[in-house]
This record gives structure tokens, sequence and C-alpha cells, in this order.
């Protein structure tokens, strides 16, 4: 009874918040958050701002739903992963397997796999996996964070399902004045500890940048066992290094060559769960990523090339049942492109892209590899004073799997997507596209489990949406709201007991609203904000290859049909206080849901000051997650903390900005 309350508590709560935040629909007058606020209910659609170094997202996706993250709440979360940023301020369902276990993202109720990580304009999933653990991808090393909702193939490539999170570093900037190093450190709960060192530095034809992250933590949480007892988390300590470096160098006044290299090592024991007495497993992940680009601007026209090689490797280790395993899977990428503005005709990009990833031989285990070559294009016009912006792209792909024997298949992606401005405060978008993924080359070969008879997954997505932004006086006021439709053929789901195989679902249809609310008051030096992000998925089984196996009309496993984040807060001069709370809905652990996993709500609060010492700039950070304790599992039997903080602290050594504004 006592947990039931607290329940009912949290989520009479909630309820204020969303009843709150609608009637504020029925005035009039109330506009948009301010393009210069800083507050962490932060979130822009699209802005006329250069949001991104890609000009895929900049210039070619207008009716698309992008999210922002803005440079105070990357700041907030500097000493954290991915994971806890995106599952505290986004509306994307992050997959948890624990504290410090493998995280992945979940789009309008898409699988993993459907779910894209760029950096850099490349991808960065593990080429067997293809899944990138968003866990193991520090904050601090990104300068962007972008979110795009729903496919776009012809853009991004096929398998660009669900939705891509765009991450990236600073363009570089050649300038005798630009130099920065900042240090940083954290503690908190578990014996959490993690430090970095970043640094900038520039001429007028060179550019030198980078950044050193390292953490460990003992994860050793209270919790309670299948038995009812109370004990600490054993076998879960975790440790992680990473380091970033660019160069860039300026031939000439328009041509600039680059060179980044990004090295990672993450280590972590496995903890037993709920149905295991003890565990003493252990994974290493390394990756090296190596990326260079070149850049050519003159007059209208620009080309670009960028060439990447990446290398993942993951080491399991399981001592109790003598199991060990090594494997590592490459990756090589590169893309050439040519961008012309066409004047009262718009603009054009024609680009070639080619990814060959491949598993080397290992044992008596044959060489896999795939290739991916392409040649795509997108045209983007605006009419009417800029008021109607159209994007139509198309992408030709060449798909190879070279496993056991060859096979080969070409398809055709295309796409169209618009935005129009109604009013100044009124915009509206629509997009559609074609979206193709191909087996990855773990569900095609993996040994034991590899299903070489798998199906490419295929299907059209569409959504439309419209966003309210205004202003008067003192009140702000943000309102977007999206609409989705995905239809999926031959959908690729794991299932399984001791040996887990891939199979194809005959049809999913996934179909859903998501809502993003704000509203501001500024009263002199104060700041006063409310946040409300809704997002409702139905991801429903259409059709299936097995005969009466309960699963038509039943939500997919592991996707919830309602997740969504409150932020409420205020700013006062350089104070910044907010609270955030969380609700993620039921996950089904079967295709016939008859076994689920019970909603949970979480609430977390961020603090952040900033100081000048000897007119260097200094910013305190504080966090507490999960502050009503709340016991939950996002995966099953999968055990997360209560109650746990984390304080940095951030400083600027050497700053462009010495004097205090």
């Amino acid at each position: 009874m006592e947990n039931s309350g607290k329940f009912s508590l949290k989520l009479i709560t909630t309820l204020r918040f969303a009843l709150f935040s609608m009637l504020l629909f029925s005035f009039n007058e109330i506009i948009a958050q301010s393009k210069t606020d800083s507050t962490l209910r932060e979130v822009k659609i699209h802005s006329k701002h250069k949001i991104s170094n890609d000009t895929r997202l900049n210039d070619y996706s207008p009716g698309q739903k992008v999210k922002t993250i803005d440079s105070a709440t990357l700041q907030q979360y500097q000493m954290q992963s991915m994971a806890n940023l995106l599952s505290q301020q986004v509306p994307v369902f992050v997959k948890s397997y624990g504290f410090n276990g493998l995280a992945t993202l979940n789009f309008r109720g898409s699988s993993a796999a459907q779910s894209a990580v760029f950096w850099n304009g490349i991808p960065v999933q593990n080429a067997a996996l293809g899944i990138a653990d968003v866990s193991e991808l520090p904050v601090s090393l990104m300068n962007r964070v972008n979110i795009v909702y729903g496919g776009s193939a012809a853009l991004w490539g096929s398998g660009n399902v669900g939705g891509a999170l765009l991450l990236e570093n600073d363009a570089p900037v050649f300038d005798t004045s630009k130099r920065k190093l900042s240090v940083n450190a954290a503690s908190g709960s578990f014996g959490q500890y993690a430090g970095g060192i970043s640094g900038m530095i520039s001429g007028q034809r060179w550019y030198f940048s980078g950044n050193i992250f390292t953490q460990t933590a003992q994860n050793n949480y209270p919790y309670t066992n299948e038995a009812g007892m109370t004990a600490n988390m054993p076998n879960s300590r975790l440790s992680s290094d990473a380091v970033l470096f660019k160069g860039a160098y300026k031939s000439d006044t328009h041509n600039v060559v680059s060179l980044t290299g990004w090295y990672q090592q993450y280590s972590r024991e496995i903890p037993p769960d709920l149905l295991e007495t003890y565990s003493v497993k252990h994974q290493t992940d390394g990756a090296l990523r190596l990326l260079a680009d070149w850049n050519n601007q003159t007059g209208s026209n620009k080309w670009y090339a960028k060439s990447s090689l990446i290398r993942d490797e993951i080491s399991y280790t399981d001592s109790a049942i003598l199991l060990h395993t090594h494997n590592v899977v490459y990756q090589y990428y590169q893309e050439t492109g040519w961008k012309k503005e066409l004047t009262s005709l718009g603009r054009i990009l024609l680009f070639i892209p080619l990814q060959v990833s491949w598993l080397p031989q290992q044992g008596g285990i044959k060489a896999k590899q795939q290739d991916k070559v392409a040649m795509a294009g997108a045209w983007d016009i605006k009419q009417f004073n800029n008021r109607l912006d159209i994007a139509v792209n198309a992408r030709a792909e060449r798909i190879i799997n070279n496993g056991d024997s060859l096979v080969q298949k070409t398809v055709f992606l295309p796409g169209a997507n618009a935005s129009c401005s109604l009013f100044h405060w009124l915009q509206l978008r629509a997009n559609a596209q074609y979206t193709y993924r191909s087996p990855t080359l773990n569900e095609l070969y993996y040994f034991p489990g590899g299903n070489i008879n798998l199906k490419p997954e295929r299907g059209w997505s569409e959504d439309a949406g419209y966003t309210v932004n205004r202003k008067t006086g003192r009140l702000s006021f943000y309102h977007d709201a999206s609409f989705f439709n995905r239809d999926i053929h031959d959908w690729i789901i794991w299932l399984g007991g001791a040996i887990w195989t891939p199979h194809n679902i005959a049809e999913v249809h996934s179909r859903g609203v998501e809502t993003e609310n704000s509203v501001t008051y500024t009263l002199g030096n104060w700041k006063f904000h409310l946040g409300l992000n809704t997002a409702y998925v139905l991801a429903t089984t259409m059709a299936s290859y097995i005969y009466n196996d309960g699963s038509i009309g039943k939500q997919i496993p592991g996707a919830p049909r309602y997740n969504g984040q409150a932020n409420i807060g205020f700013s006062y001069r350089l104070l910044t206080f907010n609270y955030n709370h969380t609700y993620t809905g039921y996950r089904f652990t079967t295709t016939d849901e008859s076994e689920y996993l019970l909603p949970y709500q979480t609430g977390n609060v961020q603090l952040m000051y900033k100081l000048w010492i000897s007119k260097r700039p200094i910013t305190l950070t504080g966090q507490c997650n999960n502050i009503w304790n709340e016991h939950y599992q996002v995966v099953a039997y999968r055990t997360m903390p209560g109650i746990n903080w984390l304080l940095g602290i951030s400083a600027d050594i050497i700053s462009e900005r010495s004097v205090k504004p």
C-alpha cells in the first residue's frame, strides 16, 4: 500500500504538470521560448540558424523533426553518458540494461538496429551488431548533439528506419586569437569519479584541438533480490578512457583538410540479473575511429570528401563456464559530394557514399563482408518569400553480402519533405520516406544463432506536424506536435532461450503522436520555465509468419506505449535550477503481451552555477537522480539504482572570454 501511495502521488504530480501545460494553450498571446534561453528545458525543431555542420541536415531536411540539445544542457551532463542525457531530456526511449550496462535507442517503437548514430557525418554503429551503445558515448567529447526523428534513408543510408542521433565536433576556426584550455572533474554515488581536459589552439593556417576523458565507478548500489533481501550489487565495476584529437590545415582561402582520431576503451563487469545467484562476467569494448576530410568552397560550388576507418573490438569472459570470446569488426566509409547554389532554382546536392564492413577470419570461421555503394542526390527550393521550403531526395544503393555465398541487391530509396510558415509563429511540416534495412553481419552469420535466410526490412514511413512559437511581453510559449506512421515488412527480431536467433515478423505497424511544450516567464533577472514532452507509440504486429502465435495486434516487445518528461525550474543571473520528471509506461517482454514490466517514474534535479575567479569562468554542477528512490527495471531482471548524485566542476584555465559579462 505504501508503494502504491508513492506511485499515485508521483502520477498525480505528473498529471498536474500535463494539465497545467494544456491550460496554457488557451492563451492567445503567448509565444515561443527565446533563442537565447539556456535553461535545461531547451529544444527547437527547425530554426533558421545553423544547427549542424552537415549540409544534409541544415539544407535538405526542412520537413523533418529535429531536436537540438543546447550548450547549457550539454555542459550540465558533460561528465555523464549520452544515455543519461537522452533518457532525461529527450522523448526517445533508452533501453538500458543497468547502471553500467548496454543502452540502445528506440525511436518511435523502432528496434535498436533501426536507430542510427553518426559522428561528424559517418555511421559509428558496430558494423557486426548494427547497433551503438549510447552508454559508452561521453557527452564531454561532443560539441553538438542533434536528434532526427523518422527515417531518411535517401540522405543517411539504408538502415535509418526510426531516427538518428547526430554527434559532432566543432568545425576548425582559423584565428590567431582563438585558444582555450579547460579542465573538469566529478564525483558521485557508488564510487563514481570522472575527469577530463580539453583544449584548442589555432593560427591563420592551422588548428588543433584535443579532449581527454576518464571515469571509474564501483556501482555497488543496494538492491532487493527476488528473495526480498537487500544486498549491494556485486561484480559491477566500470572504467573507461577516451581520447579525441583533431588537426586541420587551411592551404588557401578555398581548401581545408582535417584529420580526427577518437580512441576509446570501456571495461565493465556485468552484474548478475535477478535470476542469477552470482556473476563473474566481464566485457571490454575498444574502438578506434579515424576520419579524414577535405572541403573546398569556390563561389556557389562546394566540394567535399571524407574517409573513415573504424575498428570495433569486444572481449567477453565468463570464467564460471570457461567462456571467452574476442570479436573484431572493421568498417570503412567514404563519401564524396558536390553542392551547388542555383539561385532562383534552389540548391542541389549530389554525393557518392561507400561503406564496407567486414569480419576477419577467426579460427575456422570464414571471413564475412558486407558492401554498400550508392549514388544519392537532394534538391531543395524555397518559394513565396522563403515561406515554403521543399526538399526531394533519392538514393540508389547496391548491397552485397559476401558470407558463405554471394548475395546482391539493388534498392531505390526515394523521399521528400517540406515545411511551410503560415505565420511568423506557426510552421507546418511533412515528411515521407521509403526505408530499407539489410540484415547485419551478426544477424546473418553469427554462430551459433545467425539466420542466412533473413529477409531485409522494408516499408514506408510518414510524419507530419506543426510548431507554434510565440512571445508576448515577458511570456514565451513553444508547442510542437508530430504525428507519425510507419509500416515495415519483414521486421527482424531476436527470439529464443539458450540460443537466440533472429526471425522475420511479416508486418509491423508503428504510429503515434509526440508533443513538446514549454512556457517561459521572465521577470528582471529571473527566468521561470515549465516544459512537458510526451510520446504515445503503438507498434503492433499486423501479420506473422508463425501461425496462431498470439502476436497479431499486440505491441512489439520492449517498446513502451507511453513515454514523457516534465521540466520545471528557474534561472537567476548565473544560477540555474531544474527539476526533471520522467515517466515510462508498460514494456511487454513477450510477443503475445502475456508478460510485461511495470511503468516507472523518476525524479531528477539539476543545478548549475557559474562564477569568475581571476577573470576566468568556473562552472559548478550538481545532479541528484531518482530522488524518489524508485525501484524499477528498464529491461527485465536488470534492476536500476535508487537515489544517486553527481557533483562536478569545470574551469577554463585559458579562455577566449576572460572578462565577466
